[in-house]
């Protein structure tokens, strides 16, 4: 009886210290990601917007409109078209990309499923909220914030807070808010964040009631409620990695790179060059409104190109569709993430950045 008592303890003892062991192993690799991903975001967003925010404030731009460049209307739809755009494109996201689908793949192998599961793992508005919060730091597009978006889904974390976090990246970007202020004016700022923040935690939050039992299994709900154990994960942390960001990139980049090239080339059939009487009316609205959550653009690349429109004669109606419908999502964003998410729920913000834009068209004609 002795012996077996002592047996026990000496089991349970050890089964405390591994428990011990795993939650330091878990401490040590959410540190590693903590560290590469302010080692990237520095290196890539934050250093680089310190300076283009200076710009902004001293000379009023941050360069051309990546649509037209310096010329007055968009070029004929061709090749040339498309490979010059995505040739542009790509020059100015690269890196936000690259370290997108990094970011993405070390959610995967890194961050402890248990942990995310407690703090965004319910369909609450309240893990929907905290994942809004945490894209603040990322200032990522669309298409960069795609790939960790995704990453998070893999982890079970819930479709309001991952889609918080996707969406918030672009359209709660505090440097963008900063450039559009010295460029365009404090109201478009202001049109902005309005908006940005009913897309970001509303209609993210209002995501989950569209997915019914999609948004996380069943076990999930038992998960988020216990005290956070740390289980080993099969496999060499490499291994896993490696996987992980080649199953991504392989099912990322080829519909990234054919989209932006399809967009780049039709440019001038969704963003049309509309007769003096039609450039703030109804239908040039709508118009812009789909056109600008189809395309693809880089962080901020909005400003330039409603400074551009609202030059060529256009209404602020349209700039202020554009504001919402341009940074938010887009065709190739869409396609990164439709596999991680219901479509319902897909289609369902996809027709609420429509509609949004719509709303702030609406707004803008009157207050810009």
């Amino acid at each position: 009886m002795e012996v077996s008592l002592y047996m026990s303890a000496v089991s349970n003892g050890s089964s405390h210290n591994n428990k011990r062991i795993d939650g330091t192993k878990a401490i040590v690799l959410a540190v590693v990601f903590l560290l590469v991903a302010v080692a990237g975001l520095t290196y890539v967003k934050w250093w680089p917007y310190y300076h283009k925010a200076i710009k902004a404030a001293t000379e009023h731009s941050i360069g051309s409109s990546i649509l037209s460049g310096d010329q007055a209307a968009m070029p004929d739809p061709s090749l040339q078209a498309a490979w010059d755009y995505a040739a542009a494109y790509f020059k100015s996201v690269w890196k936000a990309a690259l370290l997108g689908i990094l970011l993405g793949s070390l959610v995967q192998v890194l961050l402890p499923a248990q942990w995310l599961l407690r703090v965004l793992g319910k369909t609450n508005f309240k893990s929907t909220a905290i994942g809004g919060l945490a894209s603040l730091p990322g200032m990522m597009c669309t298409c960069c914030a795609a790939p960790i978006a995704v990453g998070l889904r893999k982890k079970n974390v819930s479709i309001g807070a991952s889609m918080a976090f996707w969406l918030g990246n672009p359209v709660l970007n505090p440097a963008t808010l900063i450039f559009m202020t010295f460029v365009l004016s404090w109201k478009f700022t202001l049109l902005r964040l309005v908006f940005g923040l009913i897309l970001t935690f509303a209609v993210s939050y209002f995501a989950n009631r569209f997915a019914g039992e999609a948004p996380v299994p069943a076990e999930v709900n038992e998960t988020v409620n216990k005290a956070a154990e740390v289980e080993p994960e099969e496999g060499l942390l490499i291994t896993r990695w490696l996987r992980s960001a080649g199953a991504m990139f392989l099912t990322v980049v080829p519909a990234y790179f054919i989209s932006v090239l399809l967009l780049g080339a039709g440019r001038a059939w969704l963003f049309p060059t509309l007769g003096e009487g039609a450039m703030n009316g109804i239908l040039a609205v709508i118009i812009f409104a789909v056109a600008g959550t189809l395309f693809v653009i880089p962080t901020a690349a909005e400003i330039p190109i409603i400074g551009t429109f609202l030059s060529f004669g256009f209404g602020t109606g349209i700039a202020g569709a554009l504001l919402i419908t341009l940074p938010s999502i887009s065709l190739p964003s869409l396609l990164m993430v439709y596999r991680a998410f219901p479509r319902r729920v897909v289609w369902f913000v996809f027709a609420s950045v429509i509609g949004l834009g719509l709303l702030s068209g609406a707004v803008g004609a009157l207050i810009l």
